[in-house]
């Protein structure tokens, strides 16, 4: 089953990873990449630079900003294949200690 794991961050902290946590990271990819549970894996750029789309019907609306506007917000992101939601949970934690910042777990729909 395939999940994604959103890396949450804080405006009021560090976005980008330090060298340690970047060590960390590039550990616990090699680790799930070896065991064939990586998917893929990136960061993504911080919700000023992002653009809402939203064309449903008759609207026609080009936003600039997050659809949420938020102290919290998804800097990265890894999607990865694990036998079940125990595993899942226990790749989550270990994500969360490499990049010391809390994992959100999400399950693929089938």
């Amino acid at each position: 089953m395939r999940y994604l794991f959103a890396v949450i961050a804080n405006r009021t902290g560090e976005v980008l990873a330090d060298h340690d946590e970047m060590t960390a990271i590039d550990s616990f990819n090699e680790k799930i990449e070896a065991a064939g549970q990586r998917i893929m894996a990136a960061g993504i750029a911080t919700p000023d630079q992002a653009v809402v789309f939203d064309f449903r019907g008759t609207r026609d609306s080009v936003t600039h900003g997050p659809v949420v506007d938020s102290d919290l917000f998804m800097a990265g992101f890894w999607i990865i294949e694990a036998e079940n939601d125990t595993v899942a949970h226990a790749l989550a934690a270990e994500a969360s200690k490499a990049c010391n910042r809390p994992i959100e777990v999400r399950p693929f729909l089938r």
